[in-house]
């Protein structure tokens, strides 16, 4: 019973020896078998690998080529747009503003300059006083004194025309009458009388109507006369004062005369200075309307110097800046500062 029982026990010891040695067999050829397979797959797929990696280094550089051209273009327009377009439009912006500055302080200078030119030329006229005015109004004067003298001669001639019109009809009349003294002396009737002598007293009337036209006529004919002498008297005294006042006019000009002319040259070179024919006619008309002829003024004591009114800081910062031209408000003129004045100064 024993020995049965060891034999049973031993059997199944040697069962799994040969079981874990096919197992062991197995492996072994397994694992040869994909040894062998990796082999030859690594022989198959080598040369592939190779032209495939050879192929994505060319794509690989081709890319790389194009990204540092790509990135070039893009640094070199970055540039360009971040770098050289700001600093030019800046420039540009100061360039015109500098210019637009440059202009309107050229029209102020011009306008001061052209300004001190006027007053200069007031200063000759004034000299010359009122000479000017007085031989333009004895001029008129002279001009009317002639029409009236010709008015007057027309006159005279057509009275005397109507007197001699009158006379001519007196001597009608008179032989009209006559005719009828002797129709009346052959007739007939009473009744052919009494016609005739009705018609004999419309002649004495009508001879005695003309007589009081040509009286009247002889009376407007004297005050005519009388007028026209008149006239011709007060006529020769304006002409001989007339004479005297230009000679004396002709004296001053003679000395101021070329001081004028050179002053207009200069007045004519600043008006082209200014180049604007609104701001020439704004000076104009501000010179007509003011009462001292000042068209530009100076801001003094923080006031206008025409109307002396005062004029606010900003407003005076505006003037200092010479950014634009600037009003008075109260009066309308030009405001300036020192500044300009100065570069007058200068010019001269």
């Amino acid at each position: 019973m024993a020995k049965a029982t060891t034999s049973k026990k031993t059997a199944p010891a040697k069962v799994s020896k040969a079981k874990v040695e096919k197992e062991e067999t197995k492996k072994v050829k397994t694992n040869a078998t994909k040894v062998v397979k990796e082999k030859e797959t690594k022989k198959v797929k080598a040369p592939s690998v190779k032209e495939a990696e050879k192929k994505e280094t060319k794509i690989v550089s081709a890319k790389t080529i194009q990204k540092k051209l790509v990135d070039k273009t893009k640094k070199t327009e970055i540039k360009e747009i971040e770098i050289k377009p700001q600093p030019d439009l800046k420039q540009k912006k100061e360039s015109l503003e500098d210019k637009i500055d440059s202009a309107i302080q050229k029209k102020l200078v011009a306008l001061l300059s052209l300004q001190n030119i006027d007053r200069e030329i007031d200063k000759i006229r004034i000299i010359r006083g009122e000479l000017p005015l007085e031989v333009q109004d004895l001029e008129d004067e002279v001009a009317g004194l002639e029409t009236r003298l010709n008015n007057s001669k027309s006159e005279i001639e057509r009275i005397d025309k109507d007197i001699k019109d009158k006379e001519t009809a007196i001597k009608d009349h008179k032989v009209l009458k006559k005719k009828y003294e002797t129709q009346q002396e052959n007739v007939r009737n009473n009744r052919e009388y009494e016609s005739l002598s009705k018609e004999i007293e419309f002649q004495e009337l009508e001879i005695q109507l003309c007589e009081k036209r040509i009286k009247e006529f002889k009376a407007q004919l004297e005050l005519k006369k009388e007028q026209s002498t008149s006239t011709k008297e007060i006529l020769e005294e304006r002409k001989d004062d007339l004479k005297q006042k230009k000679i004396e006019l002709e004296e001053i000009v003679s000395e101021t005369e070329k001081e004028e002319e050179k002053l207009q040259e200069k007045s004519k070179e600043y008006l082209s200075k200014v180049e604007d024919s609104r701001l020439m006619n704004a000076y104009t008309r501000i010179r007509k309307n003011a009462r001292n002829g000042l068209a530009v003024v100076m801001v003094e004591r923080d006031a206008c110097g025409g109307c002396f009114n005062k004029i606010p800081p900003q407003r005076q910062l505006d003037i200092k800046m010479h950014k634009k031209i600037i009003v008075c408000e109260y009066c309308g003129r030009i405001l300036v500062d020192t500044a300009i004045e100065e570069m007058v100064k200068k010019q001269k």
